[in-house]
């Protein structure tokens, strides 16, 4: 089998990946999502509560890709959890530190940051390893677990099926690309075992998504 990774594993084609995230999420950023989320019911909300499930009282949660805060942030936040959330756009993170006030928000790139070693009870990237190239992925993967407590909980959404290109007018909005690499579930759950992370569950949202994203609960042992 080839490697998912050979598709955009030149540095150059990475750092034009990135460069072209974090400005559409810059210049699209209200496009995606505005300032209020309706939680109950929303896509986000089976997978992130069976999520808050296995948190501890007051733990501290990590959101990678956090967007404006909403909904992941705000909701773990409203639970009483410390959350601190990270993510490419300054745009988006600025929008995050206003509408979630009690949350910690860093403007940073997920694949270069540190995120600490065993310093959080549960980490969450909700969609945003989907915008990461595939050659930085299963790195990324290792550092979500080790960034984890032992039997910490790791919530990662990634796509369902291979997938790496680049979609334009992005949510509407002209002249605005955003990029994707998937590089499929069963990918996925082989980087997640290979980082020593325990998968406990492994679904689909939406659930009867064509294909939809892969979705992932697991734990660090």
């Amino acid at each position: 089998m080839n490697d998912p990774r050979d598709a955009d594993e030149r540095p150059e084609r990475a750092a034009a990946a990135r460069r072209l995230v974090r400005d559409g999420y810059d210049r699209a950023s209200q496009a995606y999502r505005g300032d209020t989320f309706e939680y109950a019911g929303s896509a986000y909300q089976y997978w992130l509560e069976r999520f808050i499930a296995r948190l501890p009282r007051g733990a501290r949660v990590l959101d990678l890709g956090c967007g404006n805060g909403l909904p992941v942030a705000r909701e773990l936040a409203r639970r009483g959890f410390v959350v601190t959330g990270m993510d490419l756009s300054a745009v988006q993170v600025e929008r995050a530190r206003v509408l979630v006030p009690s949350a910690h928000f860093e403007c940073a790139d997920m694949t270069e940051a540190p995120l600490g070693e065993s310093r959080y009870d549960g980490v969450v990237a909700f969609h945003s390893i989907i915008n990461v190239p595939l050659a930085d992925q299963p790195a990324l993967v290792r550092r979500m677990r080790d960034a984890l407590v032992p039997g910490g909980t790791l919530l990662l959404t990634a796509g369902q099926e291979p997938w790496t290109g680049i979609e334009q007018h992005w949510r509407g909005v002209r002249d605005v690309a955003m990029f994707y690499a998937h590089a499929g579930a069963a990918t996925y759950r082989e980087w997640l075992m290979q980082a020593g992370a325990q998968i406990d569950e492994q679904g689909r949202t939406p659930q009867h998504g064509e294909p939809g994203y892969a979705v992932f609960l697991a734990r660090r042992a």
